[in-house]
């Protein structure tokens, strides 16, 4: 079975940070997940991307991203889910846990003295959960340190 990566990251900086790890994902089959943003709208000219609302620490929003990601999921069947996090990447990594993909989530490099909401959310729940300052592992300390990406 070919292997097909979702790489779901809020617009902004959190997609600045997934797109330099392009090479991993260089001659597979992959699409995107963001939201609406200039550098997404911009990616979307020549990416594969799906946009969903952004849940923005609602309830209803966070339930609708839930339901577009998973019509997302049923349309492309993807085996990996890659983010760097924030509010795309949380449905995304949390439907892939449910459904047993496999699921790699990467610490915003901003975050140095205190840990991500979505950090917090999925961590226990992705099978790989990678930090970018060794000090991200006093909040996640199961975490590998990889250093930064960018």
């Amino acid at each position: 079975m070919k292997q097909k990566i979702c790489i779901a990251a809020s617009a902004g900086g959190h997609l600045t940070e997934v797109l330099q790890l392009k090479e991993t994902w260089k001659g597979k089959d992959y699409f995107f997940i963001s939201d609406k943003r200039i550098n997404a709208l911009d990616l979307a000219k020549k990416e594969k991307m799906y946009f969903i609302l952004p849940p923005r620490r609602s309830y209803i929003r966070t339930l609708i991203a839930f339901f577009q990601t998973f019509l997302i999921f049923l349309r492309e069947n993807p085996s990996i889910i890659l983010s760097t996090g924030a509010e795309i990447g949380y449905p995304a990594l949390i439907l892939g846990w449910i459904f047993r993909k496999k699921t790699i989530y990467i610490e915003s490099i901003a975050r140095i003295n205190s840990p991500s909401l979505c950090g917090k959310l999925v961590y226990g729940k992705v099978d790989h959960f990678y930090v970018q300052w060794e000090e991200g592992l006093k909040f996640f300390p199961k975490a590998k340190y990889v250093g930064a990406v960018i």
